[in-house]
């Protein structure tokens, strides 16, 4: 069996963590792992997409994936389809037996999941983002929450799907950080940060309907995939396993989804807008 892994977006970098990530940076960037090969690693495929702005700084990701414990069978990065000419050497150097990079023809971060689970339909996949430097035991504990609870998504971190007395949606924002559960089971969002599990067939089949995510949650794909999960009536839980946050590359976050989404409140509108479609009653 194949697991499939797929990229925690960031605020603003605070100024305490600059130091611990230029230190990661540089420690990350002189260790060589293109000849990596897998020979005892766990049957998981790593992936997740970038976009053009990232892409000089997208290898230090790889690299920390690289770096697990515990090594996937494959790592994948998704890149746009007119991205071909454009891989720098930094990124290219490295792959090899573990990691590969494809192209799609999908612009939007969904891709990181929708284009694996063509693929491979039968494989649970993980995902994770392409702007941060993950710890080494990061894979390995997201793998031993899978194996406790086998069919369940399993979110680094979460955040609880908020109402208020009178049923009405309050403000992403306003969502707030699981620390466990939520009261509501079925209100669990894994927000992709640090990384979310998915197992095989954990998602109704209309997650691939490209025509109905880019016009219900064009700049939510969290959203989206909750959604086809509520659909297919799977649990999504928190993982209870300690592990220390992915850290921002600097100079990342100069362009995000999650300034729009949270500032303008477009994530409410988005979860309205598909919860309203599917009738989802959470």
């Amino acid at each position: 069996m194949t697991i499939f892994i797929a990229a925690y977006r960031p605020s603003a970098m605070k100024l305490k963590e600059i130091p611990s990530s230029l230190y990661r940076q540089w420690n990350l960037s002189r260790t060589s792992f293109a000849k990596r090969e897998v020979k005892d690693g766990i049957p998981i495929v790593v992936s997740l997409a970038s976009i053009p702005s990232r892409l000089h700084i997208v290898h230090l990701t790889i690299r920390s994936l690289l770096a697990q414990s515990i090594l996937p069978e494959k790592i994948v990065l998704w890149l746009h389809q007119d991205l071909k000419n454009s891989i720098p050497k930094k990124l290219s150097i490295l792959e090899g037996d573990v990691f590969s990079i494809r192209f799609s023809k999908l612009k939007c971060s969904h891709r990181k999941l929708v284009e694996p689970l063509k693929l491979f339909p039968e494989t649970p996949i993980v995902t994770c983002d392409d702007d941060m430097m993950y710890d080494r035991l990061w894979l390995q504990h997201l793998y031993e929450e899978h194996q406790r609870w086998p069919k369940n998504i399993i979110a680094n971190q979460a955040r609880c799907i908020a109402r208020d007395e009178d049923g009405h949606l309050h403000s992403y924002k306003d969502w707030p950080l699981v620390e466990q559960r939520c009261v509501n089971t079925a209100a669990l969002l894994p927000i992709g940060a640090g990384g979310t599990l998915y197992p095989a067939n954990c998602m109704s089949g209309e997650v691939l309907d490209e025509d109905l995510f880019l016009s219900l949650t064009p700049k939510a794909d969290d959203l989206w995939f909750k959604a086809m999960s509520l659909r297919q009536g799977t649990l999504s839980i928190k993982s209870q396993k300690k592990t220390k946050e992915p850290i921002p590359i600097w100079g990342s976050q100069k362009e995000s989804l999650k300034k729009g989404n949270i500032s303008q409140d477009k994530n409410k509108a988005q979860w309205l807008a598909v919860s309203q479609h599917f009738d989802l009653n959470v």
